[in-house]
C-alpha cells in the first residue's frame, strides 16, 4: 500500500516536473523567436531621413537567409491555441512581426544582389509590386504557413489584425485589437511605407513602440504637412480611413486622430481649428512603391 502510494507520488512528481519544463521551454522558444528577428533587424535596417524612414539591406538578409528561415519556422510552429492564450498585446506584436518578416522573406527570396543589372534570368527587383501579376497582387499570394493554414500577407493584415473581431465585445464592428497605429508598424517593403522598425515588437513594449512609430511617420514633413488651409497627408489615411474612426483615444475620424498629433504636424492654432471644424482641404499624396532597399 505504502509502496503504491510512493510510486504514485513519484509518477505525479515526474509528470509535474515535465509539465513545468515544457512550459519553460515554450517561454524560452517564444523569447528566442523575437530575439532572432530582433538581431536580424538590428543587422540589416538603417535609419535615414533624420530617423523618419529606414532602408533595408536585403543583401544582408540574403546572407542571413538561414536565420530568417529559422525564425519563420518558429512562427509557423506556434499553434493557434497557444497564440490565443496570450495577452492581446503579445498577440498583436507577434502578428506585426510575422507580417514584416514574411514581407522581407518575399523580397529576399526574389532578390539577387550579385546582379547589378537586369538579366533575363534575374530581372532587377525595383518594387514589391513586381512580384505580383495581372490577376493577383503580391499581398494576396498565399505562401505563409501559419496556424495550420497557408495564408497571404493580406490574410494577416486584413483578416488577423484589422478584421479579427472579439466576440466578447458587444460592438462586433470593431477589430479585437482596435489599433489604428498598426498602419505605422506594418512595412510593405516600399519607400512610401512607414519605417521598418530596427527592433522586434514585443507585448511588453508594444504601446511605446506603436506610439514611437506613429510619431516617426506623422512628423515626417515629406509625407504629412500643412500649407495654409491645405493638409497634405499620406494615402494611408485614405486607404484605411475607417480604422481611425473607431474611438482610439476618442477619435471618430482620421482628422480627429491627426489632431492628437498637432505638434508633430506643426499645425498652428488657426490650422488646428480649421481641422476641428472640417474646414481644411485634405490632399492625399502619391505613394512611392519603389523598393526600400539600401543598395
Amino acid at each position: 500500500m505504502i509502496k503504491s502510494l510512493l510510486l504514485s507520488l513519484t509518477l505525479f512528481a515526474g509528470l509535474f516536473a515535465n509539465l513545468v519544463q515544457a512550459n519553460v521551454k515554450s517561454e524560452i522558444s517564444t523569447d528566442i523567436t523575437h530575439k532572432v528577428w530582433d538581431k536580424l533587424l538590428s543587422d540589416n535596417v538603417v535609419a535615414i531621413n533624420n530617423g523618419h524612414s529606414t532602408q533595408v539591406n536585403y543583401a544582408g538578409f540574403k546572407a542571413q537567409h538561414s536565420q530568417l528561415k529559422a525564425y519563420l519556422d518558429l512562427l509557423s510552429a506556434t499553434s493557434k491555441s497557444e497564440f490565443y492564450s496570450w495577452e492581446k498585446s503579445k498577440q498583436l506584436a507577434f502578428l506585426i512581426n510575422a507580417y514584416n518578416a514574411w514581407t522581407v522573406e518575399l523580397i529576399v527570396s526574389n532578390y539577387h544582389p550579385q546582379k547589378n543589372h537586369q538579366t533575363k534570368q534575374h530581372p532587377k527587383l525595383k518594387s514589391i509590386k513586381d512580384l505580383g501579376s495581372f490577376f493577383r497582387s503580391p499581398w494576396s499570394k498565399k505562401f505563409i504557413p501559419l496556424f495550420g493554414e497557408t495564408l497571404s500577407l493580406d490574410d494577416i493584415e486584413h483578416g488577423l489584425i484589422r478584421g479579427a473581431v472579439d466576440t466578447r465585445v458587444t460592438d462586433t464592428g470593431k477589430s479585437k485589437y482596435n489599433e489604428p497605429r498598426i498602419h505605422f508598424a506594418l512595412n510593405c517593403a516600399s519607400i512610401g511605407c512607414p519605417a521598418l522598425r530596427e527592433e522586434a515588437y514585443t507585448g511588453e513594449m508594444l504601446e511605446t513602440q506603436l506610439q514611437q512609430q506613429t510619431i516617426r511617420f506623422i512628423s515626417d514633413s515629406s509625407r504629412n504637412f500643412a500649407k495654409g488651409n491645405n493638409l497634405n497627408i499620406s494615402s494611408i489615411f485614405k486607404w484605411y480611413g475607417d480604422d481611425f474612426k473607431n474611438g482610439f483615444k476618442a477619435a471618430t475620424s482620421f482628422e480627429e486622430f491627426l489632431l492628437l498629433y498637432v505638434n508633430e504636424l506643426k499645425l498652428n492654432a488657426a490650422q488646428q481649428q480649421a481641422l476641428k471644424n472640417d474646414d481644411m482641404k485634405i490632399n492625399f499624396l502619391d505613394y512611392n512603391w519603389d523598393l526600400n532597399a539600401l543598395n
